[in-house]
């Protein structure tokens, strides 16, 4: 009997589902964000969340992420699809307080798979402390999963990825390559070792680095978390979002070991394809550098750490910080005046 293969089914891995940004970027700017007063922060800074203010202490936060399979584990597909749901409230400095399941599902599949699936999800809503407390399902010939989630935050500690600062640091706390890591999954072409590291960083929450930039001990200008459109996507809306450019150095980005590999060889995701040629225009690369990096960079990650502009003051205190918490983080460049852009050294 031939073993069955969830990511045989999707057309796209994980988060590299989403819209091309360029595309969401038209649609979005014909569409009008709200104005109202409560409303703090919605679709106009591209933002992880929303979050509406509901008393002068409290504002509810919500998010909502689905995408099909990235791995051929039902169990591990549904904990990675929630892991990176979750991701959103963490980025945005709040804390969740429930959940709701979304499924899409092909009648050609048992009704075991799903029960794997939720299952997966379950897992890693518990490891966060909350609730799954109901959802909504639909007949789909792609199977997807994902979760819509609430939290909530005080309404002065909202960390949006708009308030990054000249001066800042940036510090990162997962190395990027997942998207090329689960195309390689899909083609069969990863390795075992490749497999377990990548499915370790997609299922790994977010929840100690959240709540480590959330603490106050440190200054937080700005935060984001690394999924779809990449580092550099990513990293080019919270410069745009604050009027600011970044600098980073190659040497400093960890990556996923065998990742850089694979892109030479061509095992690159459409998505990541279309990340990299909707920033091209913004971006600096060193001269020479190889196009397979340049992927590296604007690989669409699925569960991808967080990004955060710290003032350079408190750079050692927030690594020192994180480190205690279990957080392998990065300082990866920083953050000058100037037009929105990014510039790559090294």
């Amino acid at each position: 009997m031939k073993r069955l293969r969830l990511t045989e089914l999707s057309h796209c891995a994980g988060c590299a589902a989403k819209l091309k940004a360029g595309d969401l970027s038209k649609i979005l700017g014909g569409l009008k964000s709200s104005r109202a007063p409560q409303a703090l922060v919605g679709f106009n800074t591209n933002d992880d969340a929303a979050v509406y203010r509901l008393s002068p202490g409290l504002a509810v936060v919500e998010t909502v992420d689905f995408f099909p399979p990235v791995v051929d584990d039902p169990f591990q597909f549904g904990a990675i699809a929630a892991a990176n749901a979750l991701s959103d409230i963490y980025a945005m400095g709040a804390k969740p307080l429930f959940a709701l399941n979304l499924v899409g599902f092909p009648d050609s599949l048992p009704l075991s798979v799903l029960s794997k699936i939720l299952a997966g999800g379950q897992s890693k809503v518990e490891e966060a402390g909350i609730s799954i407390l109901g959802g909504h399902s639909i007949r789909d010939p792609e199977p997807k999963y994902g979760l819509a989630v609430t939290g909530v935050v005080d309404p002065k500690k909202v960390l949006t990825n708009a308030g990054a600062k000249p001066g800042d640091v940036l510090l990162l706390t997962k190395p990027l390559g997942t998207g090329i890591a689960t195309t390689a999954i899909k083609r069969g072409l990863a390795s075992k070792q490749l497999q377990k590291r990548v499915v370790a960083v997609m299922t790994t929450l977010n929840r100690a680095a959240g709540e480590v930039f959330a603490s106050g001990r440190f200054k937080v200008n700005a935060l984001t978390d690394v999924t779809g459109y990449g580092l550099l996507g990513h990293l080019l809306e919270m410069m745009t979002g604050a009027k600011t450019r970044a600098a980073i150095d190659l040497e400093r980005i960890p990556l996923i070991a065998e990742v850089p590999a694979l892109a030479e060889a061509g095992v690159v995701p459409g998505g990541t394809r279309s990340n990299l040629a909707h920033v091209q225009k913004k971006v600096r690369f060193p001269k020479g550098l190889p196009e397979a990096i340049q992927w590296v960079l604007a690989d669409a990650q699925t569960n991808g750490g967080l990004l955060a502009s710290v003032p350079a003051s408190d750079a050692l205190k927030a690594l020192k910080t994180l480190e205690k918490a279990g957080v392998d983080a990065a300082l990866i460049g920083e953050v000058r005046a100037g037009r929105p852009a990014i510039e790559v050294i090294g």
